[in-house]
């Protein structure tokens, strides 16, 4: 804890912020105080929407750039020179000299973040020939370094790349690299591992937490995942509807929670562990929904998707000709089955080939060899026409809601929009369908006449929800849906997904990092690792009994959401990430598997691992 003789590096006093909107001025944080103190690290929890952006976004005088306002309060600023500043009251100029010098931001969408016609090497080196006056050789050979601690496997190659050939894993990487990159006095770590696996998550949090304890820098950590608050906190605001409402050591809040907000984010934590010795996905008790109905999500044995060795592969171009040089194997030999009405979850490290995956079932990429049953019907021997049709009955959730939707669209018409193109409704029947939908995601229907851009992160995964639920279809690949959410809307659109499923006989392919709603929400779960499904079976079997080498080192990085159970570094057994790239002449073997116990199959053919 904090020595109090010390002076904060950061404090927030009073800080009020206002948006001018259409239908007049909104409050987006109302008299808000708290101070972060040198080597500390403040976690600000909330729902999306709660104001824990906008405070950041203040601090690094951002917030003006989105239409805001600082309307009253002081943000004071210790900095590296001794000198105390208002940030509210300083230029443009000295501001900029700030940014990203003594104060490092990590945003929370990479692919906003990032300038896409920038390479990754541009960007990371603008800031420290910027503010370090490094000469070009000596920045590219800092910024290869900063992308190899953030453990980006070939950082040589990706410095070169740009952000649109990255994961979107990788690319919240390169956004953490570029705020490390100068050292900064206070870190704004704004939602900086919702992207991450919980290998890559674990070690971001103990690079950030070595970073810390070496040089003294205060960090902000801006955050949903409780498990992660547990991990790394020492205090932590909680904010809801623009105010801080409980401020407290970590061990109070989760020990001793005062607030009933803080209360009720704590009891819609799911915790690994809930599940054992449930076969089935059940929906979590809420103490905001008291009298939903949790009974167990059964689901049938009828085979809805079949998929057999689905091979897809991305060439890499080069030379002078920009022919093809290596191939990217992103799914090599998948094979997986989904029952109707129930869910199968594929988890692993990002750029795995998990969202790969997804999409070449929807055809979104066009995968290189396999088979894709989807009731009855071969997707792969489609023409566009009949792949259009067989949309309708597979939907996807995208893992970056900001860059799914289209900017120009106001909302209503967004949900609209896959209903009109398959005629289904019209008129009133369209407005109450969609009503229909904004009520079981939760969002007010007022929200129908806004923009993508009026919305916080987690408000926008929603709508991106209620589009794919629009058309009623059979399976819905979900990719990281929830992962922008905080805990409580996460817990609500969780049990709407079950109670759909329920209800609908939906199925789903559920996209994941986050090992305790995986836990949660599926039926059986494939573990993949560099494109191959490592290890496969009903959930509480590879939960209870994991197998594989990489499936048992997945589940150790996994966070509690408990400060007395902090994981230490030493505990995390790392790997570095052998590269998906191969040059042409590379004949990966197939893929052979054990039967361990029923239905559950571990990799016996060498993955990389």
């Amino acid at each position: 804890m904090p020595d109090t003789l010390q002076t904060p590096i950061a404090q927030f006093e009073n800080l009020r912020v206002e948006f001018e909107t259409k239908s007049g001025t909104v409050v987006g944080v109302e008299d808000v105080s708290f101070d972060v103190f040198p080597g500390e690290t403040v976690c600000i929890v909330g729902e999306s929407g709660s104001g824990k952006s906008v405070s950041s976004l203040s601090m690094m005088r951002l917030v003006e750039y989105g239409g805001g306002k600082i309307a009253g309060g002081r943000l004071l600023f210790d900095r590296r020179s001794g000198s105390q500043q208002d940030i509210t009251k300083v230029g443009a100029d000295r501001m900029r000299d700030i940014r990203g010098n003594e104060i490092g931001m990590i945003f929370q969408e990479p692919m906003t973040a990032l300038n896409p016609v920038f390479t990754v090497g541009r960007q990371l080196t603008e800031g420290l020939r910027l503010h370090m006056g490094l000469g070009k050789s000596a920045a590219k050979a800092r910024a290869i370094d900063l992308l190899r601690q953030v453990r980006i496997p070939e950082p040589e190659k990706r410095f070169d790349q740009y952000p649109h050939e990255l994961s979107g894993g990788m690319r919240q990487r390169v956004v953490i690299a570029m705020a490390l990159a100068c050292e900064p006095r206070l870190l704004i770590a704004d939602e900086p591992t919702t992207a991450l696996d919980v290998t890559i998550q674990a070690e971001i949090l103990a690079l950030i937490d070595r970073l810390k304890r070496e040089t003294g820098t205060a960090v902000m950590f801006i955050t949903h995942d409780m498990a992660v608050v547990a991990q790394v906190a020492d205090r932590v605001v909680v904010m809801y509807r623009g105010n801080k409402v409980e401020e407290g050591t970590v061990q109070e809040i989760f020990e001793n929670p005062q607030h009933p907000y803080t209360q009720s984010l704590l009891a819609a934590v799911p915790r690994l562990g809930e599940m054992t010795g449930k076969p089935n996905p059940e929906p979590m008790r809420l103490m905001s929904d008291p009298d939903r109905d949790l009974s167990p999500v059964v689901g049938t044995d009828e085979p809805l998707l079949t998929v057999s060795n689905l091979i897809t592969r991305f060439p890499v171009k080069g030379g002078f000709f920009r022919q093809t040089v290596a191939n990217v194997h992103a799914a090599e030999d998948v094979s997986f089955t989904i029952n109707k009405g129930q869910t199968l979850s594929l988890v692993g490290e990002s750029g795995c080939g998990k969202s790969t995956v997804g999409r070449s079932l929807l055809r979104l990429v066009e995968p290189l060899s396999g088979e894709v049953n989807l009731d009855g019907t071969d997707i792969m021997a489609l023409d566009p026409t009949g792949l259009r049709e067989i949309r309708r009955d597979m939907q996807m959730i995208f893992q970056d809601p900001f860059a799914s939707l289209n900017p120009q669209m106001m909302l209503y018409d967004q949900v609209a929009e896959p209903m009109r193109n398959y005629k289904m409704h019209s008129g009133e029947a369209l407005r109450d369908r969609i009503n229909f939908l904004f009520d079981r995601v939760e969002l007010p229907r007022s929200f129908q006449q806004r923009y993508p851009h009026e919305l916080s992160g987690g408000q926008r995964q929603r709508i991106a929800i209620a589009r794919a639920l629009a058309l009623n279809p059979k399976l819905i690949v979900a990719d990281e849906a929830v992962s922008a959410l905080d805990v409580s809307v996460q817990a609500q659109v969780l049990n709407l997904m079950m109670e759909l499923q329920s209800e609908l006989g939906l199925s789903y392919l559920f996209i994941s990092h986050d090992m305790a709603v995986v836990e949660r929400v599926s039926h059986y779960v494939g573990v993949m690792y560099l494109g191959r499904i490592v290890e496969m079976g009903p959930r509480a079997k590879i939960f209870e009994n994991p197998q594989h080498p990489y499936t048992q080192s997945l589940m150790k990085a996994v966070p509690i959401a408990d400060p007395s159970r902090r994981k230490a570094e030493h505990e995390l057994n790392f790997k570095p990430i052998p590269s998906p790239i191969h040059d042409l002449s590379y004949d990966p073997e197939p893929s052979e598997y054990k039967e361990v116990s029923k239905e559950h199959f571990v990799l016996v053919t060498d993955a990389g691992y």
